[in-house]
């Protein structure tokens, strides 16, 4: 028998019985769809995870602050403890295998003085050097500090803040224009000595950083070496013991930030870092229990998709068997006339498999619809489900996400559950008797 008989004969068998055809691709149909959709909204919420903890800062990043929170092994926080983050710790960092970039962290409010108009800043000195290893952001104005002009200030995308009017009662405020308005920068903390001048640093080079919707917007940036010496200058205006305190404060730094060669390294160098006898943070901390909770529930929803996979399968063995039943008379006619075997055979998985392709490919047009629907109308439940959890914005997500291979692999599974429930139909009507088949009415 020739492949083209075998499909034209399992067509005609197909349409002659439309109405159980169509149920039972239906019942594939529901089993591939539920595949697809169970799957999709498990991607989704991983995927809106991560997006989300990445917002927050880069996901191969460890800080080191000089209050180490401590956590316990659910994540929780439980207490937390004074460091001491000098150039010791920073070089024993570097020493760590992964570690691909350190640099030390100096953080200080400054003001920021514009005419009779002041406003307030959070500097953050990092060494440049580091600033593409921490994923800083493009800039809407301005270029980064380079070895032969570090003296660029980075603000972020929300900073400055509001100016406000110091002779005025009702703080009247202003909105700077940081390529028109002058600025000029001064640091907090300490009295100037009666004897010497305030010290004032005129802004000359000024960038902007894009919005990022994470801790760049609020913090500016400059770099360390280019911070050491303005502030020493700033020290030199102070009184004696001020200015002691002053510069002892640049050894002691806030944070340490470490960038790791992998994201499967993280917890691992976080741990090597424990053993220093110091507390770190990480965004991968909060993130890989949020993937272990996605991935059960991805495992979770499958299992409902392969319960209703199941139930298709038995639809399609229930079909071909009462075909078989059927066609009794027509397997004793083929074999009669010298079909072999393994043609009626390859029939009746035909059939089978064919159930299962157009049952799959109907699923997953239907799949690409309903997650459709699901993203268009689904905030207001999963917004409900996941109103506990801080780390779930509903309000620009997709709550279903199909990747390329969930369809693809739905389909072989379609396909699939066809043949294996087609099987033992197929075998059992190459058993039947020809003589037997003849005797048959039908």
């Amino acid at each position: 028998m020739k492949i083209s008989d075998i499909l034209i004969m399992g067509l005609k068998s197909l349409s002659r019985r439309k109405a159980r055809t169509i149920l039972t691709i239906l019942g594939v149909v529901i089993g591939s769809l539920s595949i697809i959709i169970m799957r999709s909204i498990g991607y989704g919420m991983e995927n809106n995870f991560k997006t989300q903890v990445m917002e927050q800062g880069g996901l191969t990043t460890i800080t080191v602050s000089t209050y180490g929170a401590i956590y316990d092994d659910n994540g929780d926080y439980v207490d937390s403890k004074q460091q001491k983050l000098d150039n010791h710790l920073v070089e024993q960092i570097k020493q760590i295998e992964h570690v691909r970039a350190v640099t030390p962290v100096v953080q200080m409010d400054a003001a920021l003085i514009s005419g009779r108009y002041q406003g307030w800043t959070y500097i953050t000195a990092m060494d440049m050097d580091s600033f593409d290893d921490f994923e800083f952001p493009g800039l809407t104005m301005g270029e980064y500090p380079t070895p032969e002009d570090p003296s660029t200030i980075i603000f972020g995308a929300n900073t400055p803040d509001e100016f406000w009017d110091t002779a005025s009662r009702g703080r009247n405020t202003k909105e700077i224009d940081l390529q028109r308005d002058k600025l000029t920068l001064k640091f907090q903390g300490y009295p100037t000595n009666d004897k010497k001048k305030e010290f004032t640093l005129p802004l000359k080079n000024i960038a902007k950083m894009e919005q990022t919707n994470g801790e760049f917007d609020y913090n500016t940036y400059m770099d360390m070496e280019y911070f050491k010496k303005i502030y020493l200058k700033y020290c030199n205006t102070l009184k004696v013991e001020d200015r002691k305190k002053a510069i002892k404060s640049l050894d002691q730094y806030q944070q340490i930030k470490l960038n790791v060669d992998n994201i499967d390294n993280v917890i691992g160098v976080q741990d090597e870092i424990k053993k220093l006898g110091f507390q770190s943070y990480s965004d991968m901390q909060f993130l890989q229990p949020l993937q272990q909770a996605s991935e059960t529930l991805q495992m979770v929803l499958g299992a409902l998709g392969a319960v209703a996979m199941v139930v298709s399968a038995i639809s399609i063995a229930n079909t071909m068997v009462m075909s078989i039943y059927e066609r009794t008379k027509e397997i004793g006619i083929m074999k009669v006339l010298g079909c072999v075997i393994k043609d009626i055979r390859k029939l009746f998985l035909f059939e089978a498999a064919l159930i299962g392709l157009l049952g799959g490919i109907i699923g997953i047009i239907l799949g690409y619809v309903a997650s459709w629907l699901i993203n268009k109308f689904g905030q207001p439940l999963f917004g409900a489900l996941m109103s506990g959890n801080w780390m779930y914005d509903t309000g620009n997500t997709s709550f279903s996400i199909i990747p390329i291979h969930l369809p693809i692999l739905a389909l072989c599974v379609s396909v699939s559950v066809g043949l294996l429930s087609g099987y033992f139909p197929a075998r059992r009507a190459t058993k039947i008797s020809a003589i037997e088949a003849m005797k048959t009415e039908g």
